[in-house]
């Protein structure tokens, strides 16, 4: 069993700097591939950002390449998406994911989801 809590969201304006955090609980985070997702009422959940058990390889929707990167610390159980040059369409709520394969969580197919954190970027 893995609790997944994400923090870090908030308000900031375009152009700016968030960088949210994911606490997992229990002993298998490493077991797991890690990603983040988002979501805008009246929309689908949308992948964002994966990465590897190892943290050898990470994958970002077109949307934020070059903006987002995507890190995870084994030892300390924690995945973090730093996101940079924010604009007003990435505002949705985030959600952290545990999935057992990476094709897997990019189809949103997780056995883990955070409860999620509010992103706002006003223009």
């Amino acid at each position: 069993q893995v609790q997944l809590v994400e923090s870090g969201g908030g308000l900031v304006q375009a152009g700016g700097s968030l960088r949210l955090s994911c606490a997992a609980s229990g002993r298998t985070f490493s077991f797991y591939v890690m990603g983040w997702f988002r979501q805008v009422p009246g929309k689908e959940r949308e992948f964002v950002a994966a990465i590897t058990r190892s943290g050898s390889s990470t994958y970002y929707t077109n949307s934020v390449k070059g903006r987002f990167t995507i890190s995870r610390d084994n030892a300390k159980n924690t995945v973090t998406l730093q996101m940079n040059s924010l604009k007003p369409e990435d505002t949705a709520v985030y959600y952290c994911a545990a999935s057992g394969s990476v094709d897997g969580l990019r189809r949103g197919v997780c056995e883990y989801w955070g409860q999620g954190t509010q992103v706002t970027v006003s223009s």
